[in-house]
């Protein structure tokens, strides 16, 4: 028991160290605090636990549909890791070399008017933290989750996702609730270098994708060219 727990804790601290960079709470702090200036208190908190929901919500759709949907239009998983890491890239480029935050704001409350007010499922949500990014990697860990039987125990693979996706959600709350105060400590300065360091983080993720899809394709061709 004591193994299938420290198995479980590695696969937390897995999904956390390559899902936090890509969902990157701190964007959506920043949408919170501008695309909230307008709501009242109460409104703020209603939005606030329906953004931490539909986050959870999101994730776990993702995680244990995503795959089927690929498969259905026939995608494989080679397609979805080299796309994936293509976006990925993009998404890290853009927070290592960001647009002003005017810029952004000015954007997503172009959305919001549309929606009525209603911010916590866009953008705070989608994309701002399950973006397609975020989708790709937790389609791609579906996968991979799928190939672990055998190797960790039943209900640690079962428990992870769920888990997983909760942490996220309570991170995104926890942040989004401490914004006015995350900001005043760190600043903006110190917003902006930490969503530096993440998309350097997401550039050697994306790397790593691309690459792995790269060999996969490559022995696929191999494969068939052996047969032929």
């Amino acid at each position: 028991m004591p193994n299938e727990v420290m198995q479980l804790f590695k696969l937390l601290g897995l999904g956390l160290a390559f899902l936090l960079p890509l969902a990157n709470p701190l964007t959506s702090m920043v949408m919170y605090l501008s695309l909230g200036e307008t709501l009242s208190a109460a409104e703020k908190k209603q939005q606030l636990r329906q953004a931490t929901l539909y986050v959870i919500l999101a994730l776990l759709i993702t995680y244990y549909a995503g795959l089927w949907i690929t498969s259905a239009l026939g995608i494989s998983m080679v397609d979805m890791r080299i796309g994936g890491g293509l976006i990925v890239a993009y998404i890290g480029f853009r927070m290592l070399f960001p647009p002003t935050v005017s810029d952004v704001v000015s954007k997503a409350a172009d959305q919001n008017t549309a929606a009525h007010n209603n911010i916590a499922f866009v953008p705070l949500t989608l994309p701002s933290t399950v973006g397609p990014g975020t989708m790709a990697l937790v389609i791609s860990a579906s996968s991979k989750m799928a190939g672990m039987r055998g190797h960790y125990a039943e209900w640690v693979l079962v428990a992870t996702p769920i888990i997983l996706a909760i942490l996220i959600g309570l991170i995104f709350f926890i942040c989004l609730r401490s914004s006015l105060s995350i900001v005043r400590v760190i600043g903006h300065n110190g917003v902006d270098a930490i969503s530096r360091i993440m998309g350097f983080l997401l550039v050697c993720m994306a790397v790593q994708l691309v690459l792995e899809g790269g060999q996969q394709y490559a022995a696929t061709l191999l494969t068939h060219s052996a047969a032929s």
